[in-house]
Order: C-alpha cells, then sequence, then structure tokens
C-alpha cells in the first residue's frame, strides 16, 4: 500500500494570489518534499490588460488578460514547485461595487453551495492535510477573496474532513514597514485621506492575535520570480521594484490565523504540519 503524501492545499482567488500570500509556503513545503495543490476560483479577466488598461478601457480584452493570466500563473506554479493546480474559471468579479460584481458567471454572483460541491470534489482527492484561503473578509473586502473564504469553509463542512485550516493574515507591526516601503519604491505613492488610512489601519492583526509565523526567507527569490511571473499586473510592479533582498526583509516570514485543527499543536506555532509529522 502506497502511503498518502503529505498535502497541502490553497484556495486563492486570482492568479498572482498565490504568490503575494503563499508563495513562501507554497515553496519551502514543495521543496520539503510535501504536495502542493493549488486551487485558483477565478480567470483573471478583470486584471490589467496590455499597457495597463483596465476593464471597460479600449484595448482591455477580458478572455485575451484571462489566457494571458493563465500562462503567468502556470509559470509562477513552476517557480514555486506547485505539484497540482486546479482551475475552477469562474469569471472574476472585479472590485467590490464593480459592475463585474454582478456579471453572469461571476465567482461573487455564483451560488456558494456551487461553488462548495465542485471544491469538495478536490478536497475528497487530493485529502489535504493542510487548508490555507483567507479570511472572512477575504484580507481587505476583495469579493472574491470572500468568496473563496465562503466555497473553502462550506465545502469542508459539506465533507467532513478535518484539516488543519489557516487564513492568511498580516501582523500590523509590519503594516508601517510596508507603507514606509510604498514611499520609498512607490513612485505614484500618496499618502492615503484620514477615512483610507483608517481602513487600511484595520486590515490584518495584532500581533498576539497571530497563531502561525512561518520563515519563508530562504523561498524568498523563487517568491519574487513567482511574482515577476505575473509582471503584467501593474500592482505587482511595486514589489518587484525592491529587489530580491530587500523583498525578502518584508515578505520573508508569512503569517496566518488558525481556525481548525485537531493535533493540539501549542500555538504561536512557526510550521503549518505542526503536529502532522
Amino acid at each position: 500500500m502506497v502511503e498518502r503524501p503529505l498535502t497541502l492545499m490553497a484556495v486563492h482567488a486570482h492568479p498572482d494570489d498565490e504568490a503575494t500570500g503563499t508563495g513562501g509556503v507554497l515553496a519551502r513545503y514543495a521543496a520539503e518534499g510535501i504536495r502542493t495543490v493549488l486551487v485558483t476560483c477565478t480567470d483573471g479577466g478583470c486584471g490589467d490588460g496590455p499597457g495597463g488598461a483596465k476593464p471597460g478601457d479600449p484595448g482591455h480584452d477580458p478572455a485575451a488578460v484571462a489566457a494571458m493570466r493563465r500562462r503567468e500563473l502556470e509559470a509562477s506554479c513552476e517557480v514555486l514547485g506547485i505539484r497540482h493546480l486546479e482551475l475552477l474559471e469562474y469569471a472574476d468579479s472585479g472590485m467590490m461595487g464593480w459592475a463585474a460584481n454582478d456579471a453572469p458567471g461571476s465567482f461573487w454572483r455564483t451560488p456558494v453551495a456551487e461553488g462548495a460541491a465542485r471544491l469538495a470534489e478536490l478536497l475528497r482527492h487530493y485529502r489535504p492535510d493542510v487548508v490555507v484561503t483567507y479570511d472572512e473578509n477575504g484580507f481587505y473586502g476583495h469579493p472574491d477573496h470572500i468568496q473563496a473564504n465562503r466555497i473553502t469553509m462550506a465545502a469542508l463542512e459539506l465533507t467532513g474532513m478535518t484539516p488543519k485550516v489557516y487564513w492568511t493574515t498580516a501582523p500590523r507591526s509590519q503594516m508601517q514597514l510596508f507603507g514606509e516601503a510604498m514611499r520609498e519604491f512607490g513612485a505614484d505613492w500618496q499618502e492615503p485621506d484620514p477615512a483610507e488610512a483608517a481602513a487600511l489601519a484595520e486590515i490584518g492583526l495584532p500581533d498576539e492575535e497571530i497563531t502561525t509565523w512561518v520563515d519563508t526567507a530562504e523561498f524568498g527569490d523563487r517568491k519574487f520570480d513567482a511574482l515577476a511571473a505575473h509582471a503584467s499586473q501593474g500592482e505587482n510592479i511595486f514589489f518587484l521594484k525592491m529587489g530580491k533582498e530587500r523583498f525578502t526583509e518584508l515578505m520573508g516570514v508569512e503569517t496566518f490565523v488558525r481556525v481548525q485543527d485537531t493535533t493540539g499543536a501549542a500555538v504561536p506555532e512557526n510550521d503549518l504540519f505542526a503536529g502532522l509529522r
């Protein structure tokens, strides 16, 4: 009988999300021989087109953007050593409040039960030991991130499976450092107005509420290269301006909140697989 490998499944909303939030852990655990599975829920069609064209601008073709982003995603997976890529291929819903939220086939408009049933099939197939996705607010309120959380938690309930489950987050102690880096490397950076500043201050969690701190600095170059694979997306350019050394200084630890566990592993922990090996 062949022993089932330890498996990490990350459920993300768009192409490039895997690199930004979990590129370090995906690369680290793949290098350790753990089977890595990425589920990408949308086609990314609301991303930037050629020349930075936005949805609705001349030259923005959602189907062409989706095809380009799929190629970039496959390149990112190769860099990170992701063994299995699963595409749900729902239409990208765009940012909260966009007309794309309610477009036919959009992920945001998809009934949670439908998305959960599809994801449940993948859970039963791969039987992951660890599942990673976003928190209930999608980290910063993006509709597709919120929906990814909803279908993941519903799929777990549907299957009755009990892997360790984590939501991505960021320590608020580090947000000031990110702000400083944005001022340093972001040529178009402008100080947020008071309302925006208040919203930004609510992103992430106080350090003491974070359960899991994973050192991925050894794989900072791979995370950087995975993000660079998505260079068509203007929002990534800020990170790429840093260079690998500074990027790794800021992004070399990935943080999570553990929301389901049957191992009894003590927190805070420094390994998503604590208690499993």
